[in-house]
């Protein structure tokens, strides 16, 4: 099947300037109102918890070729490999199950066909390149949405896809939404167990559908179509015969070999854009069929929103002949870096809360199939497509997602990760629901640097000094020696080895990572758990390029847990209270002590002393034994000024 590659992408600018003027007369819409039945707009009655991890299968982020990866190293330009298709690679297209063996993708663009059976590559794959890994969006019993929280249409595909089910119609311009994709598998359909291996619980469409109904259109669901072309045909043909405004046709808009939305617009009518330089967004496919405008959405849920947003939403209230609303705007300082690639207008994703004197935006993982990004995200950054990124500390414009109130009344938590948080930050809105916590998890040395730079109000961290064997109080004195803190107990827990049920691999202590059929996965860098697994290391006078994995590295715990869960690594080092989410095995190796870092500045303020009041409740202490692994006896102990 032919790919359809961009070959004249428009900017932002064009493509609405396009495809807005072409419909900017025309329309004269009945306006008429029906009532409706969605959790748009409606309060949480308690915390809601995925039920599912997704993805639920190691999937391609690329289309191209799935190999292993230790297959090509070695490779250079000078050289290449070949590769035989059905053996040492295979071809695959985005989203698809990653065959059996295999760990690593290889863009097609990267990739040589030589003859039917044989290709060649001029570089090395390293593992997991261009895989989106299971749970990489979320993790089962993870918290997706705190309790008395009102209900965004974001929310409405994280919750779907956590396995939490809401709809809702709204009747003004009538706007059809064609899900494509024979891996979709609707809600209802779903059995006991979960989707299998290979499918995806069909949610961009309940999220197009409330995002029209805030437009004030009424959104007309089409039964899912398989990638076939001539089904698509004929849904996209019949949705145009009838009184319907607009088509979305959703997924279908990359170059995929099953992509063909390009292909039915441009047979039934004119393709006016194909391409637009935005990341997520890049494959919206703008055209007109018989006078009626139509959109090819891409498929990944972020992508899917920007793109309606960019496009749908205008239009439509175009057609209504109203002005369209704007977010608002506030200056925000990001915590660090970021980066981002020239020629294309990048939309970041980010977390805000005010602290001291300025707003400070941290940014959430930028995959396009992370629907989560949304539901945590307080604002978005624009980055221009002329600019290479945004520097350290400087100054830039956010629309807010969120009310500005619920910015100044955040308290930022950066540092080390644990499950408790996520109690904490429910516990926190039954206490007082104007007061949210926001948590970011960069690793306990990170949350030390984010007070030192003045990015937080305070930093979870359990960092084991290895010549006292203390924790956390020898760091701040090095790293915050001109800022005077408190330091106040949150739990005691246990720290260990995740395994699979069963323990299949008789793994019993630390110094099994070295065996050759163990593969490890580790904490990134800076985190105290990747601290005390190198402390353990050089105590047992092991050497960590002895063992595979553990260059591999992830952010949380229940992330750690996940790979193991998923059989992308046969152990890893985490919290007891991971290990039991998932009903995985833990072998126990040391009790550790984590700890709040706050500065001192901040300790009397409402927002930090309800943090106190709430980890010193009873209800807190319970909720957290509960999950196992802990000891709250010294939970809310100032620990030491210092």
């Amino acid at each position: 099947m032919k790919r359809e590659i961009y070959l004249q992408m428009k900017t932002l600018t064009e493509a609405k300037a396009i495809f807005l003027d072409r419909f900017s007369e025309g329309y004269a819409l009945e306006h008429e109102t029906i009532p409706v039945d969605e959790s748009t707009g409606r309060v949480t009655a308690k915390p809601i918890m995925a039920r599912l991890s997704s993805p639920n299968y190691h999937a391609s982020a690329m289309d191209g070729i799935a190999v292993r990866a230790e297959d090509t190293f070695g490779t250079t330009i000078d050289r290449p490999k070949q590769l035989r298709i059905g053996k040492d690679a295979f071809f695959v297209n985005t989203g698809d199950v990653l065959p059996r063996g295999t760990n690593a993708v290889i863009m097609i663009e990267h990739v040589q066909i030589i003859d039917e059976g044989t290709v060649e590559i001029e570089s090395a794959a390293y593992p997991w390149q261009y895989v989106r890994k299971v749970g990489e969006d979320m993790v089962a019993t993870e918290l997706i949405l705190p309790q008395n929280y009102k209900i965004t249409p974001f929310d409405i595909g994280a919750l779907l896809s956590g396995g939490i089910f809401e709809v809702a119609v709204k009747r003004k311009p009538r706007v059809v939404i064609i899900p494509t994709g024979s891996e979709l598998i609707p809600h209802q359909d779903l059995p006991p167990y979960g989707p299998s291996p290979g499918q995806v619980i069909e949610s961009n469409s309940f999220v197009l559908k409330e995002l029209i109904n805030v437009c004030g259109g009424e959104p007309v669901y089409h039964p899912i179509v398989p990638d076939i072309y001539d089904q698509i045909l004929h849904a996209v043909e019949k949705a145009v015969e009838e009184d319907n405004d607009l088509v979305l046709v959703c997924a279908g808009s990359s170059a995929g070999s099953e992509d063909y939305s390009y292909r039915v617009i441009h047979h039934l009518g004119e393709v006016l854009v194909h391409g637009v330089t935005i990341m997520p967004g890049k494959p919206t496919v703008l055209g007109v069929v018989r006078e009626k405008p139509i959109i090819g959405i891409p498929g990944y849920p972020v992508s899917a929103i920007l793109a309606f947003e960019q496009f749908a939403q205008p239009l439509i209230y175009q057609m209504l002949g109203i002005r369209e609303p704007r977010r608002s705007r506030i200056e925000v300082v990001p915590t660090h870096k970021i980066a981002s690639r020239l020629g294309l207008e990048e939309f970041v994703r980010v977390k805000l809360g005010k602290v001291e004197d300025r707003i400070v935006a941290t940014p959430l993982p930028r995959g396009a199939g992370s629907i989560t990004t949304l539901t945590e995200a307080d604002g978005i950054i624009r980055i221009p497509n002329h600019v290479e990124g945004i520097k350290n500390g400087e100054k830039v414009e956010a629309e807010l997602l969120k009310d500005p109130q619920d910015i100044l009344d955040t308290i930022v938590v950066v540092g080390s990760h644990d499950n408790t948080l996520d109690v904490l930050a429910n516990q926190i809105r039954l206490h007082d629901h104007n007061v949210r916590l926001s948590s970011s998890n960069v690793g306990s040395l990170g949350g030390l640097i984010a007070i030192k730079n003045g990015n937080c109000h305070m930093a979870g961290s359990h960092l084991l000094d290895p010549e006292t064997g203390t924790y956390n109080i020898p760091y701040i004195q090095r790293y915050l020696p001109d800022v005077r803190v408190k330091l106040v107990h949150l739990v005691d827990r246990e720290q260990g080895l995740i395994v699979p049920r069963g323990n299949p691999k008789g793994i019993s202590s630390i110094k099994d990572l070295t065996r050759d059929d163990i593969t490890f996965i580790n904490r990134q860098r800076g985190s105290g758990t990747r601290v005390l697994l190198d402390y353990h290391l050089k105590r047992l006078n092991i050497n960590p390029e002895s063992i595979t994995g553990y260059d591999s590295e992830e952010f949380t715990h229940m992330s750690v847990a996940v790979s193991v869960l998923s059989g992308a690594a046969d152990t890893g080092l985490g919290i007891y209270a991971a290990a039991k989410a998932l009903d995985l095995e833990f072998i126990p190796l040391i009790t550790e002590e984590y700890d709040l870092v706050i500065p001192e500045r901040f300790f009397n303020e409402h927002k930090v002393q309800l943090v106190l009041e709430v980890i010193r409740s009873e209800e807190f202490k319970r909720l957290v034994e509960t999950m196992g692994g802990y000891d709250t006896s010294r939970t809310g102990t100032i620990v030491a000024t210092i």
